[in-house]
């Protein structure tokens, strides 16, 4: 997996299908005002590595992305709040 090199936040997303897309980008600085967000990683190239989703400042969701040299998405690691790892691979 690519390094991170860049952390955007979000307000939702949209879809079902992984990774997320997410919606609604905000500034760093209004997130000392929501209950409810989105942290999101991309490596160098634009690829969403990671999402987090913050309520009341404690993690609730996590989703870890890992890619092929090509840029597709190999599996998805999404962890709940209860501490719970899921692993989802897409069809092929």
């Amino acid at each position: 997996m690519s390094e991170v090199c860049e952390e955007k936040y979000f307000l939702s997303y949209s879809g079902v299908r992984l990774p997320l897309k997410l919606v609604s980008p905000i500034e760093s600085e209004s997130i000392e005002n929501r209950n409810t967000y989105f942290v999101a990683s991309f490596n160098d190239s634009g690829l969403l590595l990671k999402v987090v989703k913050k309520v009341y400042g404690e993690v609730e969701l996590r989703h870890e992305y890992s890619y092929d040299d090509q840029g597709q998405l190999l599996e998805a690691k999404i962890t709940n709040l209860d501490g719970e790892v899921q692993v989802v691979k897409p069809r092929v």
